[in-house]
């Protein structure tokens, strides 16, 4: 009989009893809600570190506790329960007894304020760079992140300051409160909060423009000179031979007109008489 108890006691210390047991932490938030991540779909009960608070069996649940009234809810589909509204006084331990599977899973729930909201202040600027101030109402975890770096943490503090470089104005910046349930994020625009801006790099870009157009308008200028130029020169070599071979030819044509015409009007003054002309 002896030997029986010392296995039965030797299977329960290496976790072979019928009986097991699951344990998790849990983190919740004032004012918010929680699930417990393990289903009873079947007859078992939920119990707190005092006392039963609900049990389900046949598919119908029930609340034993009267602070849970209306606060906690059970998924029949699911078997899930859900606390809601949370409080302070809800941290504790709590235990999902299930009698059929014969196994318990048992929770240490911590329920935090709500984290407080971060806000920046800058401090100091020069032309190259400038000090800004994260800060908090209460103690929390604040971080200064870069893009995907931290540049400046601290676990428990209520300001954190960080440097930003006027060369850094386009990377991401941001502040982070955080306690172990959650987290609030402030995205911080540097070229604001330190004055920063970007006349530099649009004035370059404004000349870089001018400076391009300028350039277009000259070649532009230049090829239209150019065309001018050609399309004048061949027109001219067009006109050049019609004023010296074909203007003489018309001069020509319009002497000999010229002489006949007065050969045939002295000939109609005077029929008998002979209009005597100098050779050709």
């Amino acid at each position: 009989m002896e030997l029986i108890a010392f296995f039965s006691l030797l299977a329960m210390m290496i976790g072979l009893s019928p009986a097991e047991e699951v344990k998790r932490n849990l983190t919740g938030v004032v004012g918010g809600n929680i699930t417990l991540p393990d289903p009873l779909l079947e007859l078992g009960f939920l119990l707190d570190k005092l006392n039963t608070v609900a049990s389900v069996d046949e598919e119908k649940f029930k609340i034993l506790e009267e602070r849970y009234n209306k606060r906690l809810d059970w998924n029949k589909n699911s078997g899930l329960f859900t606390l809601t509204d949370l409080q302070k006084e809800d941290s504790g331990l709590y235990e999902i007894d299930a009698k059929k599977t014969k196994i318990t899973f048992s929770y240490s729930l911590t329920v935090y304020d709500p984290a407080p909201t971060p806000a920046v202040e800058t401090q100091t600027v020069s032309s190259d760079s400038c000090w800004l101030i994260c800060s908090v109402d209460k103690q929390a975890s604040l971080l200064w992140i870069k893009d995907q770096d931290i540049l400046n943490q601290s676990r428990s503090a209520l300001s954190l300051p960080v440097t930003v470089r006027k060369e850094d104005r386009g990377s991401s910046y941001r502040c982070v409160a955080a306690n172990p349930a959650e987290n609030k994020t402030l995205h911080v625009n540097v070229t604001t909060s330190c004055g920063f801006n970007d006349t530099e790099s649009l004035d370059n870009f404004e000349k870089r423009t001018y400076w391009i157009a300028g350039g277009i308008c000259s070649v532009f200028l230049a090829l239209v000179v150019v065309g001018v130029w050609v399309i004048k020169q061949r027109y001219l070599s067009k006109k050049k031979p019609f004023s010296h071979q074909l203007f003489p030819r018309l001069v020509d044509f319009g002497l000999k007109s010229s002489l006949k015409l007065e050969v045939e009007v002295a000939h109609w003054i005077s029929p008998g008489r002979v209009l005597t002309t100098a050779p050709g």
